[in-house]
């Protein structure tokens, strides 16, 4: 009897059409592998859904998502979307309305990739839900606003419930990696939000008597990431911080274009590349899969993990290596300094897995 892994497709714009398919490409045939046939599921989202159905998530696409526990999500151009579309964006709404609250985002060097800082390999995780952004820090209204033209101002919030249960994510990641956590935070300055996220991580740790844990202030660890990054393993922070972070760390080990990144909650996960839509290279065929692909693969670990079912781990493991392979072999993308094409480096990535 054949198993199926339902999953649901937002395709997304720019590269999204691009990425997303070979990312499902390589998953299939790594679950294939496994025993398991995967089922996606597309449903209308980014500009075609407001071509279709007059909004860029549909009512008829968040309804749908509630039966499913897996998603990809290709990147989303909302800054192109008619004005009165623009906000909340998408990745807001679907944030918001699931409860992702834990944003996984690792950066780790390739064999055969010109990386600045060739000895990374972390992790950060982001807490996802509040933080100084507008989009997801109010029950209703937006959390920045003007009082006056001239004066600007934002709310920043963080409670002690989101940072409980995103140090639990990070105690828990440091344990399955290298048993090293590090707490970013900005206390001297922001004494009682990142002080109270700073001190409840400290609480949560002691908890994990098993796992190393120190900490900095997120201007030192940007520094420190440049300089020695082979010192850090998980990287606990709030909001803005990680997204800061998670990009320079994904800069570091060669391109943003390598890096993936899934949001989580306790039952619910989507896969989404930490990079854009990329609307200047949109159907040119020169996109890099490598992040999209590394994010479904997250995907299936942490769907592995949660249901106990080593098989799908094997896969997202299948997929890992054969990337690495690939790019060790010297095929790579544009970004990276080599001539493949999208399709081309995906066929090579599948070609491996087979």
């Amino acid at each position: 009897m054949t198993e199926y892994l339902p999953i649901a497709v937002l395709e997304g714009d720019g590269v999204g059409p691009e990425v997303v398919p070979v990312a499902l490409d390589a998953v299939s045939r790594a679950l294939a592998g496994q025993g398991i046939t995967l089922e996606p599921k597309a449903l209308p989202f980014g500009a075609a859904a407001i071509a279709s159905h007059g909004a860029p998530i549909p009512d008829m696409t968040l309804a749908a998502l509630d039966a499913f526990d897996l998603w990809v999500v290709g990147p989303h151009d909302s800054a192109s979307y008619p004005v009165e579309l623009r906000t909340p964006p998408p990745g807001a709404v679907l944030r918001k309305q699931f409860g992702l609250f834990a944003n996984l985002r690792p950066a780790r060097a390739w064999a055969g990739v010109a990386a600045t800082a060739p000895d990374i390999d972390v992790l950060v995780v982001r807490e996802n839900s509040e933080g100084l952004y507008a989009d997801r820090n109010m029950t209703v209204g937006s959390g920045e606003f003007m009082p006056t033209p001239d004066v600007a101002m934002a709310v920043g919030v963080i409670t002690r419930a989101a940072s409980e249960r995103i140090a639990i994510e990070a105690c828990e990641a440091a344990r399955r990696r290298r048993g090293h956590l590090t707490i970013v935070h900005k206390a001297n300055v922001l004494r009682l939000t990142t002080g109270l996220f700073r001190d409840v991580c400290r609480d949560v740790a002691q908890r994990y008597p098993d796992v190393r844990v120190d900490e900095q202030h997120v201007d030192a660890m940007a520094a420190l990431l440049v300089r020695r990054p082979a010192d850090f393993d998980v990287i606990v922070t709030e909001n803005l911080f990680g997204d800061i972070l998670s990009d320079l760390a994904g800069e570091l080990s060669g391109s943003l274009g390598l890096a993936p990144s899934i949001n989580a909650s306790a039952t619910t996960a989507m896969a989404q590349a930490v990079h854009g839509a990329a609307p200047d290279i949109a159907g040119t065929g020169v996109a890099n899969p490598v992040a999209m692909i590394g994010s479904v693969a997250m995907l299936l670990r942490w769907h592995g993990r949660r249901t106990g079912d080593s098989r799908v781990e094997a896969a997202a493991d299948a997929v890992d290596g054969a990337v690495a392979h690939v790019l060790a072999d010297g095929i790579a993308t544009r970004d990276l300094g080599g001539t493949a094409t999208t399709g081309a480096f995906a066929n090579a990535v599948v070609a491996q897995i087979g």
